[in-house]
């Protein structure tokens, strides 16, 4: 999934619009995540997203996005499986699997993007540390959302955060703009220097989305030409909101 065009500084209105539909991003990702249990399947998950969307007369843009066409309106990814991984009947959840979830939703012409990452009962120590690393990282790289700071500074936070506790971050996939499109300017890598980058300025509108690594930054595509995996097997973990910029606190708005 990739892009990046013109930056679309959002109004307060056009603000209020995506922040509705980040409300509904958030209850399909907590309706999902309190089905996680064993003997789930991830195509159970995608089914109840469905609903969920649905229910609020909206649509994922992650459907049909592609080529080949994405064919889930959820993202599932487990273990070993960094983004992009497909739903299935096929695919049961066991005791000890960790899974990120990511979700689009389209409401009103705007999009909202999250996903989280858990555990099925109960998990490893590495597995926890892990998790909460990711969404360390994403929380810092959030506080650098702010007029003036620079994309290499969300950058520079997220590679810290986690090469801090001696984990890896992805080279290939990156945070990106937001709005009207899912894809959007600028485009954010997960690595970077403090104070490069293009200026953040108020009305600027970010997916932000750590992606961490155990083993090794190296990452590979599976022949269904959409789940990326860690090159050696290892565990991953995916952390996700859309940020505003604003003259003050960064506003996350996919926070119900």
């Amino acid at each position: 999934m990739n892009g990046g065009r013109q930056v679309h500084l959002k109004s307060q209105q056009e603000l209020q619009a995506m922040r509705a539909a980040g409300r509904v991003n958030y209850e399909v990702l907590a309706t999902v995540r309190t089905m996680l249990a064993p003997g789930v399947t991830t195509a159970d998950l995608n089914a109840a997203a469905d609903e969920v969307l649905k229910k609020h007369g909206c649509y994922s843009p992650f459907r049909g996005y592609g080529h080949p066409p994405f064919p889930a309106s959820i993202c599932t990814s487990l273990n070993e499986e960094l983004v992009h991984g497909i739903p299935s009947k096929k695919r049961v959840l066991r005791e000890g699997d960790i899974i990120s979830v990511d979700c689009g939703t389209v409401l009103e012409g705007f999009v909202a993007d999250s996903a989280f990452t858990a555990g099925v009962g109960e998990i490893s120590e590495a597995a926890k540390q892990l998790l909460q690393t990711t969404e360390g990282a994403l929380a810092a790289a959030t506080q650098q959302m702010r007029p003036g700071r620079r994309t290499g500074d969300i950058s520079a936070a997220i590679q810290g955060y986690a090469e801090g506790r001696g984990l890896h971050v992805t080279r290939e996939y990156t945070s990106h703009g937001v709005g009207r499109q899912m894809h959007e300017a600028p485009m954010v890598p997960n690595f970077g220097e403090a104070g490069t980058g293009m200026a953040l300025r108020a009305g600027m509108t970010i997916a932000i989305e750590p992606m961490v690594l155990v083993g090794t930054h190296a990452t590979r595509v599976l022949g269904d030409k959409w789940t990326v995996v860690s090159a050696d097997g290892s565990l991953t973990a995916h952390f996700e909101h859309t940020v505003a910029v604003t003259e003050g606190e960064p506003l996350v708005l996919t926070l119900p």
